[in-house]
């Protein structure tokens, strides 16, 4: 329940996160374009609120006290939320608006690059893209689709097929010599390049190409594919890819694909939407196109979770 009793000004918020984020009241008063006596008025009607002393002078200084620097932070993070919401619901304005959730390097490698046959096909529709690693709950969150990998569970929401995926190591042509890498046994003594959200791909190839007795958690981490596959590109390793999310580097000679064991089975790529929004003239268009796109085609019937 939202106490509005324990709510301050927002005003008097901004006013002492500007304050607080550049250590000056004269620098805060000059963003927000306010006399500095304007900003310290703010930040004492703050203060009185609270009950808290946010602010101490040393030196002719502003210092956040420590009730005040967990408090600024919290600010900064409420304040950067309510902007990202706004920012969210102002793309409703348009009734031709589409939001989509999805995922960064699948967005960044596949979708992109194809969204200019969307906008030809539908020149009228604007889509709006975030990222989003997991799923989240539809009522809750801003948008009409979302691009899911994994299993075919979505609570609440109808999955439907787009394609699967090759995982395939990857290395620059630089790293392959130096090592000698040919079969799937040298990588045993490579670096392995690690991703993050799937902590146990490479165990899983090692095992499925039937080789034991090999530390597959070892190696630096990253947190996308994306940037495992530069890491790769820069002769840190060996990476583990789906093999279209690589395409791009592999087609102008930064890595290539080692003649060894490909890992499949590791989860599809799914359109994901709640099912409240199934007829939704904007969502049945995405649907159609983005299903012919992946090749699926409309014979995909979608799993109802």
């Amino acid at each position: 329940m939202l106490h509005r009793t324990l709510l301050p000004v927002m005003a008097n918020l901004v006013a002492f996160e500007a304050a607080a984020r550049h250590a000056s009241i004269s620098r805060a008063a000059e963003e927000l374009h306010l006399t500095q006596s304007a900003v310290s008025r703010q930040i004492h009607q703050l203060e009185q609120f609270l009950g808290v002393a946010l602010f101490q002078r040393v030196r002719q200084r502003i210092v956040l006290t420590d009730g005040g620097r967990i408090y600024a932070a919290e600010v900064r993070q409420s304040l950067a939320s309510l902007a990202t919401a706004s920012h969210q619901a102002m793309s409703f304005a348009g009734s031709d608006s589409l939001n989509l959730a999805v995922l960064p390097t699948f967005g960044t490698r596949w979708l992109i690059p194809r969204m200019g046959g969307f906008t030809a096909q539908h020149p009228a529709i604007s889509i709006n893209l975030s990222a989003r690693l997991i799923p989240f709950d539809f009522q809750e969150e801003p948008f009409d689709v979302a691009i899911h990998h994994g299993e075919p569970y979505w609570p609440g929401a109808i999955c439907e097929h787009l394609m699967d995926e090759d995982v395939v190591p990857v290395v620059s042509p630089a790293y392959r010599r130096k090592l000698g890498l040919v079969g799937a046994r040298d990588l045993v003594r490579a670096t392995l390049l690690q991703q993050a959200t799937r902590p146990m791909l490479w165990a899983d190839w090692f095992k499925a190409a039937g080789i034991e007795a090999v530390d597959a958690l070892r190696g630096p981490r990253f947190e996308q594919f994306s940037m495992v596959a530069q890491a790769a590109v820069a002769g840190l390793g060996v990476a583990l890819v789906p093999r279209f999310l690589a395409a791009e580097e592999v087609s102008a000679g930064k890595l290539l694909v080692l003649r060894s064991h490909k890992l499949s089975g590791t989860g599809g790529y799914y359109l994901v939407y709640p099912e409240s929004r199934a007829q939704a003239p904007l969502v049945r268009s995405f649907r159609e196109w983005i299903l012919a796109e992946a090749g699926s085609g409309n014979s995909a019937a979608g799993l109802r979770v």
